[in-house]
Formats: structure tokens, C-alpha cells, sequence
């Protein structure tokens, strides 16, 4: 869906930007949908999830369409997700906000994780969700859930656009999560929105040393008094040294 290709730069940037940053950024170009909604970590992690979007899409399974004999077959969307989604990539899976089975289970996720991914993000649940947990790699669900998915998923439709949490995924979109959840970032304005963001976060910083320091937000936070630019601009100059 896009020839974007997130450099290795511009992924150490989004290491660095809250989520909170992203959303504020989005939200003055207009966008004010695209933060997944009930999803969490699995387990948090010490720094930010990364990556561009490869999805998986699950519809309402039928029944007589989803055996426990379908894993047999080596073609099944889910597996076949698990082995293509590339390495520095994060899957995304659409279950409809549906966690009452699960999208996918420690094995897989492990599988996905020793394949390089960057991370995964279901609306639904993980089953062994403890498991998950305790890699490397970020993971973000719904909730824990023990049923699998064919109870009341199917996956159907790999790399294709999805709602995931309510939020519009286009595959090659960038994805950053941190503690609060996940942003999903249109890719063509990610170049941007790293270089804006990053500025953000450094006064941001320099409104949290302020407000500790005893200062009033008012023209501080948003900056409306100019007098704060050239107090912003000493104490940047001071971090740098």
C-alpha cells in the first residue's frame, strides 16, 4: 500500500517520542483516530515498540470452515502471517474488538519474535499470554484469553487494510508503542511528525524542570509568553554541553 521504508534514523526517533506526543502532533493535521483503542502491553517493556504495519485480518468464523483440522493446512493465513511479516515489522491483527478467543499463543508469537519482528498488536487476546510476556519483543492485546482462535475467528486476509481497536491500519503504516498504547501513524507524513515530535519531547522536558521549580503552566504549557522561548533555548543550550 506505500513504497515508505521507515530508516533506521527515523526508527530511533520514534524510540525516543511518547505516544501522548504522537496523538497532539496528529491531532492539529486533523487526525484524531488513530490510537488503538483497548489495547495494552502484555508486559512493558524499556523502550518503545517501532514499526511498520503488516496485518492479518480475522472475520466472525463459521463454523463448518474452521475445524481444529484446518492448521493442517500449510496455507492458513495466520501461520502464513507469522512466517512473512518482515523482520523490523510489527503484525497487526484485526479481531473485531473481539477477545473472547484468542488471535494467536506463545508459540507463534515466540516464532514471530526469533523471526525479527518488531512487535505485535491484536485487538483480541493472546492464550499463554504470561509467555508472551516475558519476550523481548513488545506485544499488545486486548486481554489473556485461553480459546483458540478458530472458536471465533478466521483468519482470512494477509497485508490488507484493517480496523484494529477502531483505529484504520494501512499496511506499511508505522506503529509506535510505549506504555499508554499504540499510534498508528499515516506513512507518508512519519518523517515529519519524528523531526516535530522530537522537538515536543525536548520542551516538554523543559517544562517538567520548570513546573518542578515551583513555575505556574500559564504561558509556560502551551508556550503563549515569548519569554519562555529564550529561558527554553538557555536551558536546551545547557543540556547540550
Amino acid at each position: 500500500m506505500t513504497d515508505y521504508i521507515l530508516s533506521d534514523e527515523t526508527r530511533a526517533k520514534f524510540k525516543k517520542i511518547s505516544t501522548a506526543s504522537i496523538a497532539t502532533a496528529l491531532y492539529k493535521r486533523g487526525l484524531r483516530n488513530q490510537f488503538i483503542q483497548g489495547v495494552e502491553p502484555v508486559a512493558p517493556k524499556a523502550e518503545n515498540m517501532v514499526g511498520q504495519a503488516f496485518t492479518l485480518r480475522y472475520i466472525s468464523a463459521r463454523e463448518d470452515r474452521n475445524p481444529i483440522t484446518i492448521f493442517r493446512d500449510p496455507k492458513h493465513p495466520q501461520r502464513v502471517a507469522i512466517e512473512t511479516c518482515p523482520p523490523g515489522w510489527v503484525l497487526v491483527m484485526d479481531a473485531r474488538k473481539d477477545a473472547r478467543a484468542a488471535t494467536a499463543g506463545s508459540i507463534l508469537i515466540t516464532r514471530l519474535a526469533l523471526r525479527g519482528a518488531a512487535g505485535v498488536v491484536s485487538d483480541g487476546g493472546f492464550r499463554d499470554a504470561f509467555g508472551i510476556g516475558e519476550l523481548d519483543m513488545p506485544a499488545y492485546h486486548a486481554k489473556p484469553s485461553a480459546p483458540t482462535n478458530l472458536t471465533l475467528h478466521e483468519a482470512l486476509d494477509i497485508n490488507v487494510p484493517i480496523s484494529c481497536g477502531d483505529a484504520p491500519v494501512f499496511p506499511g503504516d508505522v506503529l509506535v508503542g510505549d506504555r499508554d498504547g499504540v499510534m498508528v501513524i499515516p506513512a507518508h507524513l512519519a518523517e515529519e511528525l519524528a523531526d516535530e515530535c522530537m522537538e515536543m519531547e525536548s520542551y516538554e522536558d523543559f517544562v517538567l524542570d520548570q513546573v518542578r521549580a515551583g513555575e505556574s503552566i500559564i504561558g509556560l504549557y502551551p508556550r503563549t509568553k515569548d519569554e519562555y522561548l529564550s529561558t527554553y533555548e538557555a536551558w536546551r543550550s545547557n543540556k547540550a554541553q
